[in-house]
């Protein structure tokens, strides 16, 4: 294990001379596996269940527990990502007790999370399946999405812990080891899936004790990282909680809680949705698509929508410890060059990603599922290209905000956060469904918010930039 660790571990970087693309490709390719990766989890679990003898059900059962798993992220980035934020504006600015600080504090705040969260998802299970469109009467989907989240609840403290610290060891110049961590852990979550799910028969709950096993190991992975970190230590004075670090973490990291917690917006809102109006909308075989159908085309889409921004998500946070670090710094010219390279390439990505998704929208959907009827594939075709069809702007919204983030820009980055999903998804879909009664209609909402909070984030992005003043130290 010491001898992995040593591999994983690589000089520290200079974030203030080196060459940009350089550093850039050194962060950025270790953090988009490692997101990769973190999205898999889910996505695995779905391609296995829709395989097994639950089929649809099971996959509409997950969409309905995915959300309450996305509460939970959220929280471990609130944290995880405020606290690498604060600790690389901290080095720039040369100040390292802070910078440990940081670290110290919020490692704390994701164990008062997790104790939260795992109470909260034991004790309220049939009110969390409610509000994220659990519908009693759809009894074998609903019994499904209680086993699963019975058990998933349960790996909460290691999957938020694991999560919180993967930002940490990225920002300590050691994204590979980030990496390996989160990839360790989806290896174990893969090879054990079929396992359970055919080997021992255990279908839905097979799959929930994978992913947790799996969780363990990241978990494990990662804690082992804090005793040869580079740049910060954990002892008593960087673990005593501190009043203004804490504020501080959480306003650097509110843009990505944001983030995480819009999808839980956008996934119940549109579940329950689903839910009143899918058996008024008749497919073109005039048969109602009822509400099995639309939940679980709907869970697959975040699922596979959640890979596209997880690589944009990662490509942009691999530029976080580049500008955080030249931003303490004032290097005004260095913020902007990173900035055009992580657009341009989240921007690639896109395009690659909508191309995907439009012409090739019945081969995605087949790989989740075994005899899927013609209204299935029917509905699935109209998500994956309607609900999808932003996706290019989407990239670039989810790419501005990181970089809002990482310039310290906490109010903006979690206004173009706050945006897209929910000052303007929700409204739009729930206006649509309203006047339509139509599942199919209601997609075009995404699309709406997409071109609306893009045109807010390049303004936002403008102004941060005019507004900044800072020493031009070097063109590298």
């Amino acid at each position: 294990m010491f001898k992995i660790e040593e591999e994983f571990f690589v000089k520290k970087l200079d974030l203030e001379n080196e060459p940009i693309l350089k550093l850039i490709k050194k962060f950025a390719i270790p953090c988009v596996i490692s997101m990769i990766v973190a999205a898999l989890y889910n996505i695995v679990d779905q391609i296995f269940i829709g395989w097994s003898e639950a089929e649809a059900f099971g996959n509409a059962a997950t969409n309905i527990v995915y959300p309450f798993t996305v509460i939970a992220l959220a929280f471990a980035l609130l944290v995880g990502d405020g606290a690498a934020a604060l600790f690389n504006l901290s080095l720039g600015a040369k100040d390292n007790q802070k910078a440990s600080k940081a670290i110290g504090n919020g490692l704390i705040l994701l164990i008062f999370i997790f104790i939260f969260l795992t109470t909260f998802g034991i004790l309220f299970q049939d009110q969390i399946l409610k509000i994220f469109g659990g519908d009693p009467n759809e009894a074998l989907c609903y019994q499904y999405a209680k086993e699963y989240l019975q058990i998933i609840v349960c790996g909460f403290p290691f999957y938020i812990i694991g999560q919180g610290l993967n930002a940490t060891i990225r920002s300590d110049g050691s994204p590979k080891y980030a990496m390996f961590a989160t990839l360790s852990g989806a290896i174990i979550n893969i090879i054990l899936d079929p396992i359970f799910i055919f080997g021992f028969n255990m279908s839905v709950k097979g799959a929930a004790i994978a992913t947790i096993l799996g969780q363990m190991v990241t978990f494990l992975v990662s804690i082992l990282y804090l005793r040869k970190a580079k740049s910060f230590k954990i002892n008593k004075q960087s673990i005593k909680l501190d009043k203004e670090i804490c504020k501080k973490i959480l306003s650097l990291g509110l843009a990505s809680l944001i983030t995480q917690i819009a999808i839980v917006i956008i996934i119940a809102v549109a579940n329950n949705l689903v839910t009143q109006y899918g058996y008024m909308t008749l497919s073109s075989s005039n048969t109602p698509y009822g509400v099995v159908i639309p939940l679980a085309v709907i869970g697959i889409c975040m699922k596979v929508f959640g890979i596209v921004v997880s690589i944009v998500i990662g490509v942009s946070l691999g530029g976080m410890p580049i500008i955080g670090y030249n931003m303490g710094a004032g290097n005004k010219i260095r913020v902007k060059k990173t900035i055009k390279y992580i657009l341009i390439t989240n921007l690639i990505i896109g395009c690659i990603a909508f191309i995907i998704f439009e012409c090739f929208p019945t081969f995605i959907i087949n790989l989740f599922g075994r005899g899927n009827s013609f209204e299935y594939l029917e509905y699935a075709n109209y998500c994956l290209r309607i609900f999808l069809g932003g996706i290019i702007l989407t990239c670039l919204i989810k790419s501005l905000s990181i970089l809002l983030q990482s310039m310290g820009a906490s109010f903006k980055s979690t206004l173009l956060a706050l945006s897209r999903d929910v000052l303007f998804f929700v409204p739009s879909i729930l206006l649509i469904a309203k006047i339509s009664h139509n599942v199919v209609t209601m997609l075009w909402s995404a699309l709406v918010a997409d071109v609306l909070a893009f045109i807010l984030g390049v303004l936002l992005l403008c102004s941060e930039l005019k507004n900044k003043k800072g020493k031009n130290l070097t063109q590298n």
